[in-house]
């Protein structure tokens, strides 16, 4: 057995599995507990995570402090009985000793001895910077999903969402740069830091900065590591430096780019980087002089502020637009004009149903249901293996409409949810980019929100809840877009014609794979 230890600051989910992980192979017993529901307010977010062992150590924390003693002990019990188990805090709580100040309610769900292979693998996907979701279902089963928002089904399975490390990288030298490193660190992000000058490495060496790159001149920069979880600040003065480590982290997909310095070094930034090629809309990416209180003259303080501008970008960019959004994929049809099941013919290795799918699995989803032919059963097989429920339409033969129906009559149940997004099965390019972007158009007062390509409105739509009712008119063959002119407030957005490419023949399908290698 392990020594006893509270570790309360593994708050994050990769540092939570990796204390429970360690456990399971050392040959302790532990226990998962999954915050899977709260009522008013809670200082934690529904997925949260925390793990404990037979020894009565644990890694993380659901509250203040108000109840985390006692959950130890109730996974104590659990690991007993070899039973999981649920209990709540809170308002309409047994435990009337354990009030929570908040005045809410916490649920959550403890799993003794959960399988290490999955959370082993759960681990490895946040390591390599991918979210994905803990899927846990009443009979205590746990396995991986597609990254699904956090929450309880209509059915009672539990998903947790789990996202990577924030990730800090940061070009520079000296003193600004090795204490932004320090801080970003003590907080729990995962940092990378680029030194521009060789005698800062044996100081961040030994402060513990595990992710260095010493840089060897402005012309052979490192690859660009920068993802949509990664912000980007030069901590530097240098010319030569701080244009081609700029112009780099503007060609990725950071959510931050920040440069500490002047108002007017800001200005002489801009000049040599438009000069250097990049566009308005480019330049106005980068935010300085970084930092929410201005002219910091110590390291420490200048670190805290440039790191609380980051927090604060990094909460607004990860607003998850379709994390109260179902997904129904219409994967039905009868496929007559293809000659065979085009739905399951190969593409690259996959049927083109999982194409069909591709660009929602890194999408944060409330729901995902799929509509399915109970002749063609190997279509809900494809898809249950990639995260998806599905339902089988008995009358497929009656049209487009049948499988709408049953989709929206499952998406009404669900009143956690604002939205319903109609995608098709039969859609392999449809690229993840256009799906943020139609949730990203859906403003309050909108119906529906369109695709559209050449001016004639397709697949996908996003619809509100408010245009339910229109959608349950529906009949026969009619698709969704029928109500583009029948709903008040419609919008829409283009989409190219290889994006809205479907397949209905073999010729289509030709095409599709010749898209892929243009």
């Amino acid at each position: 057995m392990t020594d006893v230890t509270h570790n309360v600051a593994a708050e994050h989910a990769e540092s939570v599995l990796t204390q429970l992980v360690d456990w399971q192979r050392a040959g302790d017993r532990a226990a998962l507990i999954i915050l899977s529901g709260i009522e008013g307010g809670a200082v934690r977010a529904p997925g949260a995570l925390m793990a404990v062992n037979g020894n009565a150590s644990f890694a993380g924390y659901m509250s203040g402090g108000c109840i985390d003693a006692d959950l130890v002990l109730q996974a104590q019990d659990a690991l007993a009985s070899e039973t999981p188990k649920q209990v709540r805090y809170g308002a309409g709580s047994p435990f009337v000793d354990l009030p929570l100040p908040c005045g809410g309610a916490l649920i959550l769900d403890i799993l003794p001895n959960p399988n290490t292979d999955v959370l082993a693998d759960a681990l490895a996907q946040l390591q390599a910077r991918r979210a994905i979701s803990l899927r846990l279902q009443p009979n205590g089963r746990l396995r991986l999903a597609p990254p699904t928002a956090s929450g309880r089904t209509a059915g009672g399975d539990l998903f947790a969402l789990l996202q990577p490390k924030p990730r800090l990288r940061i070009a520079g030298r000296g003193a600004d740069c090795l204490s932004l490193a320090q801080i970003a660190g003590a907080a729990g992000w995962r940092v990378h830091v680029q030194l521009t000058d060789r005698k800062d490495l044996p100081a961040a060496k030994a402060s513990g900065i595990a992710e260095i790159d010493s840089l060897e001149t402005p012309g052979q920069l490192p690859d660009l590591i920068d993802d949509d979880g990664t912000a980007f600040v030069l901590m530097a003065h240098d010319r030569d430096w701080e244009v081609p480590l700029l112009y780099q982290a503007v060609t990725g997909p950071a959510f931050f780019i920040g440069a500490v310095g002047s108002v007017r070094t800001q200005a002489k930034r801009r000049e040599a980087l438009a000069e250097a090629g990049l566009e308005s809309r480019e330049l106005n990416r980068i935010r300085g002089p970084v930092g929410l209180v201005p002219s910091m003259r110590d390291a420490s303080m200048l670190a805290v502020s440039v790191l609380a501008e980051i927090v604060e970008a990094y909460h607004l960019q990860g607003r998850l637009p379709l994390a109260k959004t179902g997904a129904v994929m219409l994967a039905a049809g009868q496929s007559t004009r293809f000659g065979g099941d085009k739905l399951m013919a190969d593409l690259e290795g996959a049927p083109v149903l999982a194409h069909a799918d591709q660009a929602l699995q890194s999408n944060v989803l409330g729901s995902r249901l799929a509509v399915t032919n109970p002749e063609r059963p190997e279509r809900a097989a494809v898809l249950q293996a990639r995260g998806w429920e599905t339902i089988d339409n008995p009358s497929a033969a009656n049209g487009q409409a049948s499988s709408l129906a049953l989709g929206v009559e499952a998406f009404a149940d669900r009143t956690d949810l604002d939205s319903l997004l109609i995608l098709l099965g039969d859609m392999p390019r449809v690229p993840a980019r256009h799906f943020t972007a139609l949730a990203e158009a859906m403003t309050p007062g909108t119906d529906a929100v369109f695709s559209e390509v050449d001016g004639v409105p397709c697949p996908p739509v996003l619809f509100a809840r408010s245009a339910l009712p229109e959608l349950a008119k529906l009949s026969g063959d009619a698709g969704a877009r029928k109500l583009y002119h029948a709903l008040a407030n419609v919008r829409s957005l283009p989409l190219s014609a290889e994006e809205a490419l479907d397949i209905d023949s073999p010729d289509d399908l030709q095409r599709a794979g010749d898209l892929s290698h243009a």
